[in-house]
């Protein structure tokens, strides 16, 4: 059974940046999201199988990352403020060392307000497919230069590049992350 997470629509209560960072921060339990149009969405825990390929996602970037020392990697904890208004947590996230390091100590120690340079999103069996393509949009609507929608009930990925119609893959596949991510290869064939 395919759960939503619980999403609260907030059109007569506008919570400013630093309330929401301290909703955060004062409910760690939960993991918050907050969409372009300021609804609160309160995400669920993934499973084991869904944690152990987000895992294993973020080492196959952080590995490449190491070698290159081109960025800085992230896991699905850090929310980052988009620039289009969202606060969203991708399951991984790259940024171009030099956009990382123009940010300040303090922006980058609360929820840095940058959009990553690529993303991925894993769908969990609890994720609606619909809800995470809207937050794929917000990404490349907020800049994101490449993102991968891994989606392992369907057997597909999605790949968002910006002003390019969605390319859609059968998995098995291999991905490439082309010149966002110079001669990064990510092989999906154990989604």
């Amino acid at each position: 059974m395919v759960t939503s997470p619980l999403t609260l629509n907030l059109d007569t209560v506008h919570l400013t940046d630093e309330q929401f960072y301290q909703l955060c921060q004062n409910n760690r339990e939960l993991n918050f999201e907050r969409t372009t149009k300021g609804n609160l969405i309160i995400m669920s825990p993934v499973g084991g199988d869904s944690g152990n390929r987000e895992a294993e996602l973020i080492i196959d970037l952080g590995i490449w990352n190491r070698q290159t020392n081109l960025g800085y990697t992230f896991s699905s904890s850090t929310v980052f403020k988009l620039p289009n208004g969202g606060d969203r947590s991708p399951d991984a996230a790259w940024i171009r060392r030099e956009r990382w390091e123009a940010l300040t100590p303090e922006q980058r120690r609360k929820f840095p307000p940058i959009a990553p340079d690529f993303v991925i999103e894993l769908r969990s069996a609890s994720d609606d497919l619909e809800m995470l393509r809207d937050k794929m949009r917000e990404y490349m609507d907020a800049g994101v230069q490449l993102a991968w929608l891994i989606n392992p009930q369907q057997q597909q990925v999605e790949i968002y590049r910006p002003g390019q119609d969605v390319e859609v893959r059968n998995l098995p596949t291999e991905l490439s992350g082309e010149n966002v991510l110079p001669e990064f290869s990510l092989n999906l064939s154990l989604y």
